[in-house]
């Protein structure tokens, strides 16, 4: 088929020295400009990525369908491994953690949500693999579990750990993986240092697979990392077992495809859009940095589902990029003001007071915006543009205090810069639009306090 010829789309961020005749401000100058400079990173193609013919498309089409087919017969085949297993048993709770470890446990809520429930039985055990992943299983799954109780059967007379379980490989990789859920137990504390501690001693002994599979657990620990980045590692590590669940393999590795074809083509798309905005030449000392801003919205938000919502975040952070680039390494200070007070009047009028280089930048800003609210309203029936017009104008007064501090040489106090560093990571006003494109529980009577919830996580 020709679709399997398909060369892979490939992006790497690399370092571009600035000329020394670029329009970034050397000593300031006539105009006041600004003196930071840095040297931002361009996006750049790798060589060997296709046209977009017609023919290329054609075949792009083909391999997803071909995809589609592998999906589905895959999805079928682990739904059948739900009825061959009792749901309170090991077996059952080992398919569900395959499932997690690898993303794809989203196609089955329904049936996971039914294991969990019959997690208690195990949890009684003398097991410790079963003890706890059980209660990982329970509190991913929102049930209210003492860590203290389960875990003190596996206590010596001291409290600590007893060593008994210091060769329980698997049990130690469990009890590693629950203790990143720690609520602030003492039992957890300990698990954490008494399993890292045995693990660690083990790497040497083991078989290379499972060596290189615990380092990785212990370098990038379950929970407190990028899960899609750790599937690629937990799928190595099960295609290295001697008995091997291909169903579950076949799944992952069609997901993967599919979501490596779906982001391609969604950064083609958002590398089209800002190609044709033009910032990147009308303002060259701004950052051009395409692919960076996509992987962020990329990381957060899985799945087909969320296509629209991935490219219309990136498209919000390369405007706060560039806005920022702006403040800090274009505009004076009167002409910061006119951007200011455009952004408070929130009209494309406004651009006439504007210099030219900031007229796109506004009305890019302005467009897109509008586009999320009009999003916000047509799937949640949610009146969002005030919200988010009040988020660029907090954004853009944080700019402002920062260009003052530099343009006077003055050197805020860390609580107002942490303060105002809050506002000007850009990060309140990403998740203001993403909680309105997303639609979760917002209703008209709650969304006043979306600020201030906001300001929390940020």
């Amino acid at each position: 088929m020709a679709a399997a010829q398909i060369t892979s789309l490939s992006f790497s961020a690399q370092p571009i020295m600035f000329h020394s005749s670029l329009p970034v401000a050397g000593n300031g100058g006539p105009r006041g400009r600004p003196n930071a400079f840095f040297c931002p990173w361009a996006p750049v193609i790798c060589h060997g990525r296709r046209e977009a013919t017609p023919h290329a498309l054609s075949d792009d089409c083909d391999f997803q369908d071909l995809l589609s087919v592998q999906h589905q017969e895959a999805l079928t085949s682990v739904q059948a491994l739900f009825l061959q297993h009792p749901k309170s048993s090991r077996g059952m709770m080992t398919i569900v953690d395959h499932l997690k470890h690898l993303c794809i446990d989203q196609y089955f809520q329904d049936e996971i949500g039914n294991v969990v429930d019959s997690c208690m039985d195990l949890i009684r055990s003398d097991n410790l693999l079963d003890v706890t992943l059980s209660m990982r299983l329970m509190r991913e799954g929102g049930y209210h579990v003492s860590a203290d109780g389960v875990l003190q059967k596996f206590a010596n007379g001291n409290g600590d750990f007893s060593l008994a379980h210091s060769q329980d490989i698997r049990g130690l990789l469990s009890l590693h993986d629950v203790s990143q859920l720690n609520m602030g137990e003492a039992s957890l504390y300990k698990a954490k240092e008494y399993s890292r501690k045995h693990l660690r001693s083990t790497l040497n002994y083991l078989e290379p697979n499972l060596a290189r599979y615990v380092k990785q657990s212990l370098d990038h620990p379950y929970h407190v990392s990028l899960m899609q980045f750790k599937a690629r590692h937990h799928l190595s590590y099960l295609q290295s077992l001697p008995t091997r669940n291909t169903a579950i393999e076949k799944l992952a590795v069609a997901e993967f495809q599919i979501n490596k074809l779906q982001h391609q083509r969604e950064m083609q798309e958002v590398n089209r859009w800002w190609m044709d905005l033009g910032l990147a030449k009308e303002i060259p000392a701004a950052r051009d940095q395409v692919v960076k801003w996509y992987m962020w919205p990329m990381t957060i938000l899985e799945g087909y589902s969320f296509s629209k919502y991935r490219i219309a975040i990136t498209k919000i952070i390369s405007m706060v990029y560039i806005v920022d680039d702006i403040f800090d390494l274009v505009a004076t200070q009167e002409e910061l003001s006119l951007f200011n007070e455009a952004i408070i009047m929130w009209n494309l009028e406004a651009v006439d007071s504007l210099p030219s280089y900031m007229i796109s930048c506004y009305k890019a800003l302005y467009n897109i915006t509008n586009d999320i609210a009009d999003m916000s309203m047509k799937e949640h029936g949610l009146n969002s543009i005030n919200h988010l017009k009040k988020a660029w104008a907090t954004l853009f007064d944080g700019f402002m205090i920062e260009a003052k501090w530099l343009s006077g040489n003055h050197v805020p106090a860390r609580e107002d810069y942490l303060r105002n560093g809050i506002i000007t990571s850009g990060a309140p006003l990403l998740f203001m639009h993403l909680l309105f494109m997303l639609g979760h529980d917002i209703t008209e009577e709650n969304n006043d306090h979306m600020s201030r919830i906001i300001s929390c996580p940020a």
